[in-house]
C-alpha cells in the first residue's frame, strides 16, 4: 500500500516537472516544419530553433510573420511567443519570411541557403504582383527561374508543353498581351536554351540581380500625412526613406538616404525624423495606425542592427586582409633578395666570361703571330716544308678555333649583361612595388577610420597600423589586369547581349499588346523608361538638392 502510494507521488512529481508545450507550425517559401514550444519561450527561441533547423546563419534579413484579423504582424524576440496577439488554435502558424532585402544580392548574400529563400520571396512577389516587373522583364526572369528548377535545356526533354504547368509570368502580362500560353512558352524557353552551364545556385542570383534594379523591389510602403494634411506614401527599403504619390508606387518624389538620418522615434501617430546635420530642423509626419509607427521603428533597430553585423563581417574582412598583405609581403621580401643575390651573381659571372673572353682573344693573336714567324722561317729541306706547313695548317686551325671561342664567349657577355641589365630593371620595378604597397596599406586604415561614420555604438575597428611591404610579380599583375579587362569586356558584351534582347522581344510582342489593358504602373513605367529613368539614377538626382530644401519640400507637398 505504501508502496503504491510513493508510486503515485513520485508519478505526480514527474508530471509536475514536465514543462507544459504547445504547437507551432513554420511555414517557409517551400517547406512546413512543427515544433513543440514551451509557453514560456520568447520570440527569439523560436527563432532561432528555426533557423538552426534550417542550417541559416544570415539570421539578421529574416523574421516570423503571423495574421491576426486580416493583419500582418512580425514575431517580437524579447517577447513571449504566447504573448503576442496570435491565435489560440493549435498550431500557431507562422511564416518564415524575409523582413529586410539586400541592396546588392550578389556582396550580402553569402550562404546558398539565404540566397534560395530570397530568389522563392522576390519571384512570388514578381508573379503576385506586389513587384512591379516589365512583361519583357518578366519573360527573361522566368527563363533563369526555368533553369533553376529544370537544369540546361535538352530538346529531347524539354518538349513543347512542358511549361503548361508552371506559373511563370504575372497575369498582368499574360493579359496584356495577344498571346497563346505556347507562344511565351516558346520565348521563355529561347532564352532558357541560352543559360545552359549555369547552376542553380547561380540561376538564381542571375534572377535576384535583375529584380532588385526593380523599382518595387524590398520597399515596404506605409500611409501617412505630412504636416499639411496631405496624404502620401512612406517606402522604406535598403537604400533610405521615400515619399511617393499614392498614385506612383515606382517613382519616388523626395529620397533621404540612411546615411542622412540621425534618429528616428514616434510618441503616439506622431513620426519624427532627425537629420544627421544638427542645423536642419526634424520633419515629422503622422501614421493612423500605431502598428505602423511600432514596425517602423522595429525596422529602425533592424535596419541598425544590419549595418552593425556588416560592420563587424568588414571588420573580419579587413583583418583577414591584413594578415593576407602581411604573408604577401613577407614572400615579397624574400623573392625581393633573392632578386637581388641573382643580380649579384650575374653581374660576377659577366665579369669572369668578359675576362675569359679577353684572354682567348689575347691567345689568338698570339698564335697568329706565332703562324706568321713559322712562315717567315727559311725551309731548308722538303721535309723541314713538310712539317713546317703541317705546323701552319695546326696554327691556322688553333687561331680559327679560339677566334670562334672568343666570338662565343663575347656573345655570352653581352647577353649576361643583358640579363644583369634586366635583373636591376626587375629589382627596380620591385622597390618601387613597395613603395606601392605601403601606400596601399594606408589606404587600408583610411578604411578602417571611414566606419566613423556609422552609428557610434557599432564596434570599432583598431587595426595595427604596420609598415607592410608587399609585392606581386610583373607576371601576376599582367595576368590579373587581364583577368580584370577580359571580366569587364564580358560583362559589357553581355549587358548590351541582354539589353538588345530585351528590346528586341519588347518590339516583337508590342503589336500584340492590348493597350486598353495596360494599368496604371504600365503606363507610369513607360514613362520613366522614354525619359531614360531607372530606380537608382532617380533616386541619384533626387538626393543631389539638400536634404534642408528635400524637407521642406515634404512640408509643402
Amino acid at each position: 500500500m505504501a508502496g503504491a502510494i510513493a508510486s503515485r507521488m513520485s508519478f505526480s512529481s514527474l508530471k509536475r516537472k514536465q514543462p507544459k508545450t504547445f504547437t507551432v507550425r513554420i511555414a517557409t517559401m517551400d517547406a512546413e516544419m512543427e515544433f513543440s514550444c514551451e509557453v514560456k519561450w520568447k520570440g527569439k527561441d523560436l527563432f532561432d530553433l528555426v533557423c538552426r533547423t534550417l542550417g541559416l546563419r544570415e539570421t539578421w534579413f529574416f523574421g516570423l510573420q503571423y495574421t491576426i484579423k486580416d493583419t500582418v504582424a512580425w514575431l517580437k524576440m524579447d517577447k513571449k511567443v504566447l504573448d503576442h496577439d496570435v491565435p489560440t488554435e493549435e498550431p500557431v502558424t507562422f511564416h518564415f519570411l524575409a523582413k529586410f532585402y539586400p541592396e546588392n544580392a550578389e556582396e550580402e548574400l553569402v550562404q546558398e541557403i539565404t540566397q534560395h529563400l530570397f530568389f522563392l520571396q522576390v519571384k512570388k512577389q514578381i508573379l503576385d504582383e506586389k513587384i512591379y516587373c516589365p512583361p519583357e522583364a518578366s519573360v527573361l526572369l522566368a527563363s533563369y527561374a526555368v533553369q533553376a528548377k529544370y537544369g540546361d535545356y535538352d530538346p529531347n526533354v524539354h518538349k513543347r508543353g512542358f511549361l503548361a504547368q508552371e506559373e511563370l509570368l504575372p497575369k498582368r502580362v499574360i493579359n496584356l498581351y495577344q498571346m497563346t500560353p505556347e507562344m511565351w512558352e516558346e520565348r521563355i524557353t529561347a532564352w532558357y536554351a541560352e543559360h545552359r552551364g549555369r547552376a542553380r545556385d547561380e540561376a538564381e542570383m542571375e534572377y535576384l540581380k535583375i529584380a532588385q534594379d526593380l523599382e518595387m523591389y524590398g520597399v515596404n510602403y506605409f500611409a501617412i500625412r505630412n504636416k499639411k494634411g496631405t496624404e502620401l506614401l512612406l517606402g522604406v527599403d535598403a537604400l533610405g526613406l521615400h515619399i511617393y504619390d499614392p498614385d506612383n508606387r515606382l517613382t519616388p518624389k523626395i529620397s533621404f538616404p540612411w546615411n542622412e538620418i540621425r534618429n528616428i522615434s514616434y510618441s503616439d501617430k506622431e513620426f519624427t525624423i532627425k537629420p544627421l546635420d544638427k542645423k536642419i530642423d526634424v520633419f515629422k509626419f503622422n501614421s493612423s495606425k500605431l502598428r505602423v509607427n511600432k514596425l517602423m521603428e522595429r525596422q529602425r533597430l533592424a535596419r541598425e542592427k544590419q549595418m552593425r553585423e556588416e560592420a563587424e563581417r568588414t571588420r573580419d574582412e579587413l583583418e583577414r586582409r591584413l594578415m593576407q598583405l602581411k604573408e604577401e609581403a613577407t614572400m615579397a621580401n624574400e623573392a625581393l633578395m633573392r632578386s637581388e643575390e641573382t643580380a649579384d651573381l650575374l653581374a660576377e659571372k659577366a665579369q669572369i666570361t668578359e675576362e675569359e673572353a679577353k684572354l682567348l682573344a689575347q691567345k689568338a693573336a698570339e698564335a697568329e703571330q706565332e703562324m706568321q714567324r713559322i712562315k717567315a722561317t727559311a725551309i731548308r729541306t722538303e721535309e723541314e716544308k713538310r712539317l713546317m706547313e703541317q705546323k701552319v695548317l695546326e696554327a691556322e686551325m688553333l687561331a680559327l678555333k679560339m677566334a670562334e671561342e672568343s666570338e662565343r664567349r663575347a656573345k655570352e657577355a653581352d647577353q649576361l649583361k643583358q640579363d644583369l641589365q634586366e635583373a636591376r630593371e626587375s629589382e627596380r620595378r620591385a622597390k618601387q612595388k613597395l613603395l606601392e604597397i605601403t601606400s596601399k596599406s594606408s589606404y587600408t586604415q583610411s578604411m578602417n577610420s571611414s566606419t566613423t561614420a556609422l552609428p557610434t555604438d557599432l564596434p570599432s575597428f583598431n587595426l595595427i597600423s604596420e609598415s607592410l611591404s608587399f609585392d606581386f610579380k610583373d607576371t601576376d599583375m599582367k595576368r590579373l589586369s587581364m583577368e580584370i579587362e577580359k571580366e569587364k569586356v564580358e560583362y559589357m558584351e553581355k549587358s548590351k547581349h541582354l539589353q538588345e534582347q530585351l528590346n528586341e522581344l519588347k518590339t516583337e510582342i508590342e503589336a500584340l499588346k492590348l493597350k486598353e489593358r495596360e494599368t496604371a504602373l504600365d503606363i507610369l513605367h513607360n514613362e520613366n523608361a522614354s525619359r531614360g529613368n531607372s530606380k537608382h539614377n532617380t533616386i541619384k538626382k533626387l538626393t543631389l538638392q539638400s536634404t534642408k530644401s528635400r524637407v521642406a519640400f515634404f512640408e509643402e507637398l
